[in-house]
């Protein structure tokens, strides 16, 4: 099993960047942390970050034949990205929404979620264990994707 971490704008500054709301942790220590968590439980993870909006669709479609679930922070681009949402709709694999900080206790303009109809849940307010609650939800539901499917196969066998 495959996981792809696509980290959207101004997440490269993490631990420099508002640490009152977002931490002093970097980026590179959250996917450490990750990179663990997928060993420990026997699956990859692959991480992608970009300011770029249409970098990000790009990563997004490129999961499709490539990876079977997708863990997403799109940074403010989750206020306002549709072309975020129609990649996420259009490749069809289970993914989360995750925010460091709790969406919904910010400004009003954070609060909706452009991206959040078409993931399978979202995670935000716990900061860098955001990632780590978005990995062990994303292995129960390919481990539950997977189980269906080899149910399947046992009833046509």
């Amino acid at each position: 099993m495959k996981v792809v971490v696509i980290q959207g704008p101004n997440l490269n500054m993490l631990g420099v960047r508002e640490q009152h709301i977002y931490g002093p942790m970097k980026l590179e220590q959250i996917h450490q942390n990750l990179e663990n968590f997928a060993n420990q439980n026997g699956f990859e993870v692959e991480f992608f970050q970009s300011n770029l909006e249409g970098e990000l669709v790009d990563r997004i479609q490129e999961c499709l034949g490539d990876a079977d679930g997708i863990i997403i922070n799109a940074g403010a681009y989750t206020h306002t990205s549709i072309a975020i949402r129609d990649a996420i709709a259009a490749v069809n694999l289970p993914t989360i929404e995750v925010h460091l900080s709790n969406i919904h206790r910010r400004e009003e303009f954070r609060q909706k979620s452009m991206i959040a109809a078409v993931c399978a849940g979202q995670i935000s307010g716990f900061g860098p264990f955001s990632y780590h609650l978005a990995m062990v939800a994303i292995n129960q539901i390919l481990a539950e994707i997977n189980a269906m499917k080899m149910a399947q196969q046992a009833q046509q066998n």
